[in-house]
Formats: structure tokens, C-alpha cells, sequence
């Protein structure tokens, strides 16, 4: 049971201070004294739903347990308040968006070259390489370096991307069609998966290879 025996103006028992002077930005939700409304929805610093109470009562719950009254959610009616330590509260949620920034995977763009006489071989290993890309969550540029005449036919080149289009159809969609860019012609594959969720793939197929099982992929920087 609470009992209410700090008065606004003292200094409650065991020394503890009300926290107005604590240092918040712009961007905090209001804390302690900061919160002027008459009445708030009050959660308790276990989650426990307390009520709609006066704010002069949810303040000093707060101050009785030595913590912080936190408007968590201004727009409701009554604003819903929760008694914690704020302090710890910024802290955690500062761990928690480094550790997201850390974390966080750029989608990279790789380019593969072809030539519009590209033999069958040649064919085969940039189409390899930009499965790999694609696998791994990065996009890529697919594209047509013409020489000489060959830029009189750019139905020719359309074609080609068309057909490298359809081999990794299975990884990757056309973000951008074919377009040309002076000597070349390009076209942007993106993965079929982000970066994240490719790289937890992998991570999972990598953890089920029996123990000692020899490495037989490796990712390209890039396809020239």
C-alpha cells in the first residue's frame, strides 16, 4: 500500500531530491513537474495500471519511490503517464538505436559489363557473380559497353539485358529498364530480399553445414 507522505516544497525521506533539474531535450516526452494537466491515466513503474488519478498524486507516487513521472502517451484523454527512472529509460533507448545503427545494412550498388558480342562463357560468370549480388541484398547494374557500329543497334543490347533479366528473375526484379548513357546501356536489378534478411539467411545456412564442410562460394567484389 502507498502512503502519501511527501508534500510538495520537502525533501523526501532518504535524502532523495524531485528530479527538475534533470537534463532533457527538445525531443523528451515532459517528466515530473513539466506535466501540467489536472488529471492522467497513471502506470506504475512494474506496468501495473493504477487509474485516472490528480497529477499532484501521480507526482508524489513518483517521488515516493525515488522516480521519474513520464508523459508516455500526451495525445490520450487523459494524458497516460508511467512512473520510472527516466534517466536509465534514455540510456537503454540510446544502447538500443546504436546498437540498430550497427547493425543496420546498406544496400550497395555492384555492376556487371558485358559486351554486346559476349561469348556464352563469359555470359555464365557475370550472370553468376550478379545472382551472388543479388543473394546478398545488393542491386545491380547490368551494363552494355557498345563499340563502333554497335551503337546503331540498341535493340540488340535491349535484348541482352531482357535475357539477363529473365536469368535472375528467381533473385532479383527490374527496378530501372534499359536506358542509354552515351557508349553504354543500363539497366538496375534489385534483390528480391534486403540486406538484412539476406545476410540472416546466410547466417542460418551457414550454422546447418555439417562441421569441416569446405567453403565453396565466394562473393566477387565486382564483375567486370
Amino acid at each position: 500500500m502507498l502512503v502519501f507522505y511527501v508534500s510538495l516544497g520537502r525533501r523526501p525521506p532518504g535524502g532523495f531530491t524531485p528530479t527538475q533539474t534533470k537534463e532533457t531535450d527538445i525531443s523528451d516526452p515532459r517528466i515530473n513537474e513539466r506535466i501540467r494537466v489536472p488529471e492522467v491515466r497513471l502506470v506504475g513503474p512494474a506496468g501495473e495500471q493504477v487509474g485516472v488519478v490528480k497529477i499532484e498524486v501521480a507526482q508524489r507516487l513518483a517521488r515516493e519511490a525515488e522516480l521519474d513521472l513520464v508523459e508516455v502517451a500526451p495525445e490520450a484523454k487523459p494524458p497516460v503517464v508511467k512512473i520510472m527512472d527516466f534517466g536509465k529509460f534514455k540510456y537503454e533507448a540510446a544502447q538500443k538505436a546504436k546498437e540498430a545503427r550497427r547493425n543496420q545494412a546498406h544496400t550497395v550498388l555492384k555492376e556487371v559489363r558485358f559486351r554486346l558480342k559476349i561469348d556464352v562463357h563469359d555470359y555464365e560468370t557475370k550472370l553468376k557473380h550478379a545472382i551472388t549480388f543479388l543473394k546478398g541484398g545488393d542491386k545491380v547494374k547490368a551494363m552494355i559497353q557498345f563499340r563502333g557500329r554497335e551503337q546503331s543497334r540498341p535493340e540488340a543490347g535491349v535484348r541482352l539485358l531482357q535475357k539477363f533479366a529473365e536469368a535472375v528473375v528467381e533473385f532479383g526484379t527490374v527496378e530501372h529498364a534499359p536506358t542509354v548513357d552515351g557508349r553504354n546501356m543500363t539497366m538496375i536489378i534489385a534483390p528480391l530480399k534486403n540486406k538484412v534478411d539476406a545476410k540472416a539467411e546466410a547466417a542460418k545456412a551457414k550454422a546447418a553445414k555439417p562441421e569441416g564442410s569446405a567453403r565453396t562460394d565466394e562473393t566477387p567484389a565486382a564483375a567486370e
